[in-house]
């Protein structure tokens, strides 16, 4: 039994070819039947070639209109022809020479008995044919084409005979090996599918790290592999006592007004600060010690327990720090770090963001000079393959001195900003009860900056926030970042 055509075959049992189509490719997969190719080209006609079949060519109608009215002006032709069978027909007319131009008139000069309409009959043979175009000359099937009266099309359709696995009835194979089918033997005689044990499995499509948490994580094994402790930094929202203030950071500062710093709505305030600390600070606020004259201004309770989105984690410093100074047993020299996220009122664009994250380290000991803050600062650019660094004077509210880290960008052959340090001010320690004698090195930068070096990240949007593409999370590749010895140099 062999179908030769599957085409002619599905008008036959009258179901549509598609269908016939879909069942055949079925059971090749099982092998109930083989095929093979076929294929067969045709020209079917277009709407104008329909409508040339029915009536006649443009260039008949025009001759026609000619010799009923004897000589006819262009806009008289179309008005009687319509205008798109006089601009096709009259072009042919005159190619042909079966008109001629009289003056602004077309008169005729053939007439119906002189011509013949080669085309209706070049479009009726095609038909008649079923879009065969044996036996009819190449040139008039091209002038069909150029006048896209007729179009080719290829239709492919199967010769279908039985296969090795043909059976009257299709049977299902089963793909599994079920325990039911062990109890009752039924596996001894059902057919099973065939497996391929070569084959990949399925992608995993488990979870990806952001490229921030790749440099993120590289960052904290830098640190803890430099005798770092971790701080708690997972409070986003934090009072302006613990965020400005213990930091020797005046009430009237630019900082703190509403354009720069996210205020909390509700709840607006804290519920409580260590008290007897809190009076510490006021004082030092309003009159100074320790050699300081403080800010000499009216300390206010409502701004210090106003509650705000940390605008650093040096808040979270600031409390690490005073807990290391009245922690049982006294104070003990300590190192600690925080990599988390901070939130400013900033206008964003491709190199700002209203959050980001800071990389914030510091040590706490005895008798620290700025010596030790420029070394441990090397230390940790060298972990990051940083080693071309520069260090300016600056100002900062709660580090005296203070300096701004600039490192070679080699891409951009420039220096470049790529971090802030600095020694805590005296009015910062001495309220939390730290002994005269123990120093504070701190330095911080953004994790987003050396990320997008990293990454070669243009705009900071494509980064982080709502326009980061989700594709990127499972291309970034992995973050490594080559420490630089001292013999490498």
């Amino acid at each position: 039994a062999t179908i030769e055509d599957t085409f002619p075959w599905s008008d036959e049992v009258k179901i549509d070819h598609k269908s016939i189509v879909g069942a055949v490719k079925s059971l090749l997969v099982d092998e109930y039947v083989a095929s093979s190719d076929l294929s067969a080209s045709f020209f079917t006609l277009s709407k104008e070639g329909e409508g040339i079949l029915a009536n006649g060519s443009q260039e008949i109608l025009v001759l026609q209109a000619l010799i009923e009215a004897g000589k006819l002006s262009i806009k008289d032709l179309q008005q009687k022809v319509g205008k798109d069978v006089s601009k096709i027909g009259m072009g042919n007319c005159m190619k042909n020479k079966w008109a001629k131009k009289d003056g602004g008139d077309l008169v005729p000069v053939k007439t119906m008995d002189e011509v013949t309409d080669d085309v209706q009959a070049a479009l009726k043979t095609l038909s008649d044919a079923d879009g065969a175009a044996n036996g009819m000359d190449d040139k008039v099937v091209t002038g069909l084409k150029k006048r896209k009266l007729i179009s080719q099309v290829t239709r492919k359709s199967f010769k279908v005979t039985r296969g090795p696995q043909y059976a009257p009835t299709r049977v299902k194979k089963a793909a599994d090996l079920t325990k039911e089918m062990l109890d009752s033997g039924a596996w001894k005689t059902t057919p099973f599918k065939p497996y391929n044990f070569t084959t990949l499995g399925e992608k995993v499509g488990g979870g990806y790290l952001h490229p921030l948490l790749k440099v993120r994580a590289e960052f904290r094994q830098i640190l803890m592999e430099m005798g770092f402790n971790e701080m708690p930094t997972n409070k986003w929202v934090e009072s302006s006592f613990w965020n400005f203030d213990t930091l020797f950071q005046p009430q009237s500062h630019p900082a703190r007004d509403a354009h720069d710093t996210f205020f909390i709505k509700e709840p607006a305030s804290t519920v409580s600060v260590p008290e007897e600390y809190y009076e510490r600070v006021k004082k030092m606020h309003e009159v100074g010690g320790d050699g300081s004259i403080g800010y000499r201004y009216d300390f206010k309770r409502e701004e210090a327990f106003k509650n705000l989105l940390r605008t650093h984690t040096t808040a979270v410093s600031s409390q690490m720090l005073y807990k290391l100074a009245n922690q049982e047993g006294g104070f003990t020299p300590q190192k600690y770090f925080s990599i988390d996220r901070v939130f400013r009122n900033e206008t964003m664009d491709a190199t700002h963001l209203c959050e980001f994250h800071q990389v914030e380290g510091l040590v706490a000991d005895y008798d620290l000079s700025l010596g030790d803050l420029i070394g441990t600062i090397e230390t940790f650019f060298k972990k990051i393959g940083i080693t071309q660094l520069r260090f300016k004077p600056a100002f900062n509210p709660y580090t005296e001195p203070s300096m701004e880290i600039f490192g070679y960008h080699p891409d951009l052959k420039k220096w470049t900003e790529i971090g802030n340090s600095g020694m805590f001010r005296p009015e910062m320690l001495r309220p939390m009860g730290l002994p005269e004698n123990v120093r504070v090195i701190a330095w911080g930068l953004s994790l987003e900056r050396p990320t997008m070096i990293k990454y070669r990240i243009n705009n900071i949007r494509d980064l982080f926030g709502h326009k980061v593409e989700l594709a990127r999370t499972r291309t970034a590749p992995v973050c490594r970042f080559d420490s630089v010895l001292e013999s490498d140099q």
